[in-house]
């Protein structure tokens, strides 16, 4: 494991004391990436795009873990947005120049975002909203066509390039949910009796949509490892596509 990835509002928003106490100095070994974006608030948790609490969860989340993060993401942003308005338009901007501009001032290595739903975004992004280096979306076979083609899209707004993209939530939620024991994603691998469902679906999580990596939960060590042989599976690329063909007619038939 090289890669870290954690959110200000983890484990009640104490992810990145506790990061820090446990990982201690081996913390700058790792690839670490954040979001800012939630914050406590009187009822519980809320969302903001104001840039002065952005900035300031910048700071503090290099604060809090001893070290500035090689990686903060814009978390949700679409959560404060509706979409194709001006209002909306220029909150993503100012809120992604701050995170721009705590990337020049040293306080984070890069700037990204991360959507659950982006489907609202790509009309939103213009010449005013500057570029990310990273954007992390839902990835794998529960993610509906919709969400799929506002991530391609918002990869071509921005002219991201490959690699660019990362995957997150490949199982939609738990391995354990009763749709894992209906479907089995072993269809989209040449070599699929080589590999057991939760592996062929994590394996087709990097087509659907194209990422470059793929962030999963890291309680159990067991489970890593067995994510970690999947990437030896050679994706069928034709049964893909044909995958992406089904799930576009579906939603045009739905949309009529």
């Amino acid at each position: 494991m090289t890669a870290l990835d954690t959110s200000t509002n983890y484990l009640g928003f104490r992810s990145h004391e506790v990061l820090s106490r446990i990982a201690g100095d081996l913390l700058p070994k790792f690839h670490l990436s954040t979001k800012v974006g939630y914050f406590p608030g009187s009822s519980g948790v809320e969302h903001s795009l104001d840039p002065i609490r952005l900035h300031t969860a910048v700071e503090e989340a290099a604060r809090d873990l001893g070290r500035e993060p090689d990686l903060v993401f814009l978390h949700n942003p679409e959560h404060s947005l509706k979409p194709s308005t001006t209002q909306s338009r220029e909150a993503l901007a100012d809120a992604s120049a701050v995170l721009d501009s705590a990337t020049s001032r040293g306080l984070c290595g890069a700037w990204g975002i991360a959507t659950w739903d982006p489907t609202a975004l790509p009309p939103l992004v213009d010449a005013s909203v500057p570029m990310p280096s990273t954007l992390m979306v839902r990835a794998g076979l529960l993610v509906g066509a919709g969400t799929l083609d506002a991530a391609e899209a918002l990869m071509e707004a921005w002219n991201l390039g490959a690699g660019a993209m990362w995957g997150m939530s490949p199982f939609g939620g738990s391995i354990n949910a009763p749709v894992w024991d209906r479907v089995d994603p072993r269809v989209f691998l040449h070599d699929g009796r080589r590999y057991s469902r939760a592996q062929a679906a994590f394996r087709v999580a990097y087509q659907l949509p194209n990422v470059n990596a793929v962030a999963v939960g890291t309680d159990k060590p067991a489970h890593l490892g067995e994510l970690v042989g999947a990437l030896a599976g050679t994706l069928d690329g034709q049964t893909v596509t044909e995958y992406r063909a089904l799930l576009r007619d579906r939603l045009r038939t739905q949309s009529v």
